[in-house]
């Protein structure tokens, strides 16, 4: 694993890798894992192996000197055990590649040569630390069945066999429980690792997933606004075009209105791409409308020549929640554009009664369109963010044709 890597996956351990073990920070390093090449030693693990090694030849040395006081054993078998001691030490320096092969070997090595006990001892604790417990439990099990029968072939001279039979037990159970605790501890770091790094990537998505939802709302709110915006510059300019002969009081009311709403428009504009480069929120710009502004939509439109007729029937109009008044506004200015397109000429009416408790509806109705409409093309857009706002506010949206030909939405929104 290179420095750079080693900083990317595991950055708790950047400038003191030598400190951790070689198994653990593998663990730690995805692509190590995936080119299955093995872990190289650290310097605690160069230090960690010398001690190990160190500490098995001081056993073999104990266990040599044990031989040579033994009167019942020849110079030929003392000279073997020691033999197979020397080469027993040798192989600790591969129990961090073959931890269950050297455990499993040191089994009968350390039952025939006394030399090799410390290997065993080891061999064991590091097959604890690298395999899972039921590796561990086969191969201390089997070496705890051998403990009775190796002093009963070898008893030792300075304790009675009862006493070195629990010693030597005891010591094998230390020995695994303390591989266990250690295997554990690594188990640990490396499950809090995996914690972090899903806290991490579910943080990156909740972020990212509340900027495409602040997107939604974004483009939502400037196709309502320039929609209707730019539907007015439409049908004015498009009665200055087809009527040119008109009174000059008319033409001037006209352009006041085009001059009007393409103002308005590239204000709404201006304020909606200043959110998106500042990320602020939409309650930093202009005063979001609410309930009380349906007044002046509906005089806004009788301004553009439509016959618009608005009837509130609504208990507390003051009462009304912002986010519901503000959906309903929408609501009403969407479905107005969307009439001033379709059925040019007709009178729509725009009603909205509720209370407290009983939740507010909106209806915005226009009866069928006399003679041919030209067709304006459009993807139904508008009325799926419509159908979406009020569902944000918990309530629903219809929409469709009526029995007379004409066109109906009707939403119903909560309050209180």
């Amino acid at each position: 694993m290179t420095g750079d890597k080693a900083a990317q996956t595991a950055p708790v351990f950047a400038g003191r890798r030598w400190f951790f073990p070689s198994a653990l920070l593998h663990e730690l390093d995805p692509d190590a894992s995936r080119s299955g090449r093995r872990p190289r030693r650290t310097a605690r693990d160069w230090i960690v192996d010398f001690a190990c090694f160190l500490l098995a030849v001081l056993m073999g040395l104990l266990g040599a000197e044990t031989l040579s006081n033994s009167p019942h054993l020849s110079p030929a078998l003392v000279a073997a055990d020691q033999l197979i001691g020397a080469l027993s030490c040798g192989a600790v320096w591969l129990r961090r590649r073959w931890p269950l092969g050297l455990a499993a070997v040191m089994v009968p090595v350390s039952f025939v040569s006394e030399t090799s006990g410390g290997v065993a001892v080891i061999a064991l604790f590091t097959l604890a630390v690298h395999r899972p417990f039921r590796y561990v439990a086969w191969v201390a099990g089997v070496q705890t069945a051998l403990v009775p029968l190796y002093f009963w072939w070898r008893p030792d001279p300075d304790l009675p066999f009862l006493a070195s039979v629990v010693l030597l037990v005891v010591l094998t159970g230390a020995v695994v429980g303390w591989g266990m605790f250690v295997r554990s501890k690594r188990q640990l770091v490396l499950s809090l690792r995996d914690r972090a790094r899903r806290a991490e990537t579910e943080a990156r998505l909740r972020a990212e997933q509340a900027q495409r939802l602040a997107r939604e709302a974004i483009a939502r709110e400037m196709h309502d606004v320039l929609a209707h915006r730019l539907t007015l510059l439409s049908v004015h300019a498009g009665a200055l075009e087809f009527r040119p002969d008109a009174p000059r009081e008319e033409v001037a009311r006209a352009a006041g209105v085009i001059r009007e709403s393409a103002h308005e428009a590239l204000q709404d504009l201006r304020e909606i791409i200043g959110v998106l480069r500042a990320g602020e929120s939409e309650d930093t710009g202009r005063p979001q409308p609410t309930l009380a502004a349906l007044a002046a939509l509906a005089a806004e439109s009788r301004e553009a020549g439509m016959r618009v007729t608005l009837e509130q029937r609504v208990t507390d109009p003051a009462a009304v929640p912002a986010s519901v008044g503000r959906t309903a506004y929408r609501i009403a200015q969407e479905a107005l554009t969307n009439a001033r397109k379709h059925a040019p000429g007709t009178e729509v009416t725009v009603t909205v009664t509720g209370g407290p408790g009983e939740g507010l509806t909106v209806t915005v109705r226009n009866p069928a369109p006399e003679g041919d409409v030209p067709h304006v093309p459009g993807a139904g857009q508008g009325l799926i963010g419509l159908a979406e706002r009020a569902l944000l506010t918990g309530g629903t949206l219809d929409h469709g044709p009526g029995p007379d030909g004409g066109f109906a939405v009707r939403a119903r929104l909560p309050w209180g």
